[in-house]
């Protein structure tokens, strides 16, 4: 099992072209082709995480936060980022960062936090638009089973919690092949008039390359005729956080301290309570001030989320009740979720979850 076919599963769990602009997931130090001979999963990638990979003979760190995020001019052990990329380069260590992409995922880092709070009906606070493309293609009727299978296969006409989805239509085409043409249907010259279906299904971002080239390997004609049509559709499955219902409402102080516990909190932060009953709860893992917006609007009781700064508490104007449990805190369950997704996939190396505590934080 070779790196890149990791990263190639990570890619179909959260596809790194989810990923915000300013971030850096993906392979960041290492050799793609490097033999796997075991995985560590950890929240942050620093240098005693390093040593607890050489000491299982895994060369695979796989992490959510990026250990190169703003760029290294130089790399001469200068600070914890340089040595801990020193490490890994001298002992062959691979580094994967799977970040802002595994926030922006429906079954990503915020329904992992959902699942630990016990919320139902969840959904993505603040969907992203134009994540999606329609395609369209025309055929003879003869293939249009084929190509149609051979799309969903590759990834094509997900909706929802539906797969295969896609519209077919009758009509009929029209061509003329010239003198070098090689045609499936018809002859040099002559006018052709053939009964033919337009398929449209929706593709979304990261598919659009694997399905044209499925579509084109199925297809019988020379040249085939077909659009690709960005969508400025919101999609209600990719964006940032997520809200949802507990069960039942919940005094809001006991609602604390069940966070307080669930996370592991060594305190929470948190704004006056507007409700003395709680129910509709909006989450954020790791900084999520920039969704408080979002979270009122959305008319939820409690925003739970990390990194908040002083002056931004003022923001939340007594429409609901902020509640600041930590960076760490909130994305903690991140690397569990990883273990458990890449032992259901891979049996062919070891997958270890760290023992390393890497919060920086300390509470008295």
């Amino acid at each position: 099992m070779q790196v890149k076919e990791l990263v190639s599963f990570l890619n179909q769990i959260a596809p790194f072209t989810y990923q915000e602009s300013y971030d850096n997931s993906g392979l960041l130090v290492g050799d793609s082709t490097a033999e796997i001979t075991g995985v560590v999963v950890a929240l942050d990638c620093i240098e005693s995480v390093i040593d607890e990979a050489i000491l299982h003979g895994a060369n695979v760190v796989l992490t959510h936060h990026p250990i190169i995020f703003r760029g290294l001019k130089r790399i001469t052990g200068a600070n914890y980022v340089e040595r801990t990329v020193l490490k890994a380069i001298k002992n062959e260590i691979n580094l994967i960062a799977i970040h802002t992409n595994l926030d922006n995922v429906h079954f990503g880092v915020n329904h992992i936090i959902s699942d630990k709070l016990g919320l139902t009906n969840v959904k993505i606070l603040n969907p992203k638009a134009a994540t999606n493309y329609k395609l369209a293609v025309f055929a003879p009727e003869t293939h249009a089973n084929l190509i149609r299978e051979s799309m969903a296969k590759a990834g094509a006409g997900y909706i929802g919690s539906y797969d295969s989805c896609s519209f077919t239509s009758s009509g009929e085409g029209r061509f003329r092949p010239d003198s070098d043409a090689v045609p499936f249907i018809g002859k040099a010259g002559e006018l052709e008039v053939v009964k033919e279906v337009k398929i449209e299904v929706i593709v979304s971002e990261h598919a659009v390359s694997a399905v044209l080239e499925a579509m084109k390997v199925t297809h019988p004609y020379e040249e085939i005729a077909h659009d690709i049509i960005g969508l400025t559709n919101t999609n209600e499955y990719i964006g940032s956080g997520m809200i949802g219902q507990l069960d039942q409402e919940m005094e809001v102080m006991e609602f604390l301290n069940f966070v307080k516990k669930t996370f592991h909190c060594g305190s929470i932060r948190y704004t006056n309570p507007t409700k003395s009953m709680v129910k509709t709860i909006a989450v954020c893992g790791g900084a999520g001030s920039f969704l408080l917006k979002d979270a009122i609007r959305a008319k939820a009781d409690v925003f739970i989320t990390g990194d908040f700064k002083y002056h931004e508490f003022f923001d939340a104007e007594n429409h609901l009740m902020i509640a600041d449990i930590g960076h760490f805190e909130s994305e903690q369950y991140t690397s569990e979720w990883l273990v458990a997704q890449l032992n259901k996939k891979f049996t062919t190396f070891a997958v270890r979850l760290t023992s390393v505590n890497t919060n920086p934080i300390n509470y008295l």
